[in-house]
């Protein structure tokens, strides 16, 4: 008997197995590739980690380029001496602390437990690197990075990403004449912990002052600096105590 394709009946009970049968084949090939996804992840860390304390293969002033893929876990073994994971009074090792999720562990700290915060100790040239993890709220979206900072508590260079900030606009927090500005800025003011202000108006565009715990704003990005700016503070409130064990002046 001939099956009648006219019927609603058949158009539903046709799209019915058509989703069970494309939703089977994505689950398969989710389930098939998780195991390189969280690999691409962990690289993905390790470049931008290194990338925050200058081990990357930029070759001019304007661009932004990683170590490979194929080389940055042997770099990363390189320049990266500790794994430091921050709980409370409590300071461990953990080989493994850079998989940690911040925004976790932020959103931990704001219910008034005590969170468990990674820390990477860098060498690089014969000086220590301290390397924090950043997670914070741009314009629409999740914006995150990676701040290096020597005992002196001087930024030894940035690294900022994004989910889906404006093209052109928020977006240009990953740029490199951006993220630049900051290597050489305090997150010191006098004796107080205090972080970095992106800010318009600072009458400072070349950022030649590095003790006035700001950089020049991105035009049009207002809400995004602001968000990197309350990121910044943020994350040196969660390490001050720490960080006040290792600063020398």
């Amino acid at each position: 008997m001939a099956i009648n394709t006219d019927k609603n009946v058949y158009t539903v009970v046709f799209a019915a197995i058509m989703v069970v049968i494309v939703g089977s084949v994505l689950a398969l090939t989710a389930s098939g590739l998780s195991d390189k996804i969280a690999e691409n992840e962990k690289f993905e860390k390790q470049q931008n980690i290194l990338y925050a304390m200058g081990v990357n293969s930029n070759v001019d002033e304007g661009s932004v380029n990683f170590i490979p893929a194929n080389e940055v876990e042997d770099e990363f073994l390189k320049y990266i001496k500790k794994q430091l994971v921050i709980e409370g009074d409590k300071v461990t090792e953990d080989k493994e602390a850079y998989l940690i999720d911040m925004k976790k562990q932020i959103a931990i700290s704001k219910t008034g437990e005590t969170p468990k915060l990674p820390l990477f100790v860098g060498e690089k040239d014969n000086k220590e690197f301290y390397i924090i993890p950043m997670y914070g709220k741009g314009l629409w979206d999740a914006i995150w990075g990676f701040i290096a900072l020597d005992k002196n508590m001087v930024v030894q260079g940035v690294y900022f990403d994004h989910k889906g900030e404006t093209p052109g606009l928020g977006a240009n927090i990953k740029q490199r004449y951006f993220m630049d500005d900051f290597t050489g800025e305090t997150i010191m003011s006098g004796t107080r912990y205090k972080g970095i202000t992106v800010a318009k108006g600072n009458n400072d565009p070349v950022n030649e002052r590095k003790d006035d715990n700001a950089v020049d704003a991105l035009a049009g990005a207002t809400i995004t600096g602001n968000g990197v700016s309350a990121m910044i503070t943020e994350t040196v409130n969660l390490y001050k105590d720490y960080l006040k064990t290792i600063r020398v002046k």
